[in-house]
C-alpha cells in the first residue's frame, strides 16, 4: 500500500475541500485559478490602501485650510487635494462595482476590463497628484501661545 504526502490548502474548509495531494517532488498540484476570489483579494487591499490614502487627505486638507489663504501654495495644494480626494471617492466607488460582478460570467469581461483600467489609472494619477502635495509641502500650524 503506498503512502500519500498530504498538505493543508488554506481554503480547504471554506469551500468543503479536503486536502491536496503532494507529487513526488512535494510541490502542490495545481488547480485552476479562482478569479473571483483573486479578484476580491486584490480589491480589498486596494480599498485599505485608498482608506489610508484618504485619511491622510483629509488631515492634510484640515492642516492647510488651518494654514489660511496666507500660505504660499494654498489654492494649489486646495485644488490638488480636492482632486486627489474625488478620485480617491471615484477609485472607490469602481472597486465596489468590480467586486459586485461575477468575473467568472464572460459577458462581464469587457466592463470589467474597462473599470480595472480606469481605476488603474485613477490609482496612478492619485499618486502623482500626492507626490506633488508633497513636494508642496503640507505643514502644520504652529501653535502659539
Amino acid at each position: 500500500m503506498a503512502t500519500e504526502n498530504l498538505e493543508m490548502t488554506s481554503d480547504a474548509d471554506r469551500n468543503g475541500e479536503v486536502e491536496a495531494p503532494l507529487r513526488r517532488n512535494g510541490r502542490r498540484q495545481q488547480r485552476p485559478l479562482n478569479m473571483n476570489n483573486y479578484a476580491n483579494k486584490k480589491s480589498a487591499a486596494e480599498s485599505m490602501l485608498d482608506v489610508a490614502l484618504l485619511m491622510a487627505n483629509a488631515s492634510q486638507l484640515k492642516a492647510v485650510i488651518e494654514q489660511g489663504p496666507n500660505f504660499t501654495f494654498y489654492v494649489p495644494l486646495i485644488t490638488l487635494i480636492s482632486i486627489s480626494l474625488i478620485l480617491q471617492i471615484v477609485v472607490g466607488v469602481l472597486l465596489i462595482f468590480i467586486v459586485k460582478w461575477n468575473l467568472n460570467d464572460e459577458s462581464n469581461h469587457y466592463r470589467l476590463d474597462i473599470m480595472e483600467n480606469v481605476s488603474t489609472a485613477c490609482v496612478f494619477v492619485i499618486v502623482v497628484i500626492n507626490v506633488f502635495i508633497t513636494a508642496f509641502g503640507v505643514q502644520q500650524p504652529s501653535s502659539s501661545g
